[in-house]
């Protein structure tokens, strides 16, 4: 379900996001399309269009999260909840290499990195790109 984001409700959350993906941490300014505003919990699980449960969010990785909330991860596999940008710190649960690639470091960091795809091949030699020309901060 799409619903239309006040434009002062979307600068204020561009803003506290630093005009970065909350998840992957792609900068706004090297995307070629707009970003969205993300329902953390998505109106479906009952989330609400409130800041606290809104996120700064690239197409891609707003497309691969959907609704979901988490997913089964690990072996045995288990329910893991994603990153949520509102209660998790982003350099708890992941880090850049070199390389451009995202390393997970938690069980959630896992779950999130795998299923929104963060390093598919084109996000990788993106962010490699990014990190050597000093637009993304390792």
């Amino acid at each position: 379900m799409s619903i239309k984001i006040p434009d002062s409700l979307r600068r204020e959350i561009a803003s506290r996001a630093a005009f970065c993906c909350e998840y992957c941490r792609l900068p706004e300014q090297a995307a070629f399309f707009s970003f969205h505003v993300d329902h953390i919990i998505s109106l479906r699980h009952g989330g609400k269009t409130e800041l606290d449960n809104l996120a700064f969010a690239c197409p891609i990785c707003n497309r691969n999260k959907g609704t979901d909330l988490g997913t089964l991860s690990g072996n045995p596999p288990k329910l893991t909840r994603f990153f949520n940008p509102r209660i998790d710190h982003w350099s708890d649960h992941f880090y850049i290499e070199q390389t451009g690639e995202i390393i997970s470091k938690t069980e959630v960091g896992e779950a999130t990195l795998t299923f929104l795809d963060f390093n598919y091949p084109d996000a990788v030699i993106e962010r490699k790109k990014l990190l050597l020309s000093g637009v993304l901060p390792v």
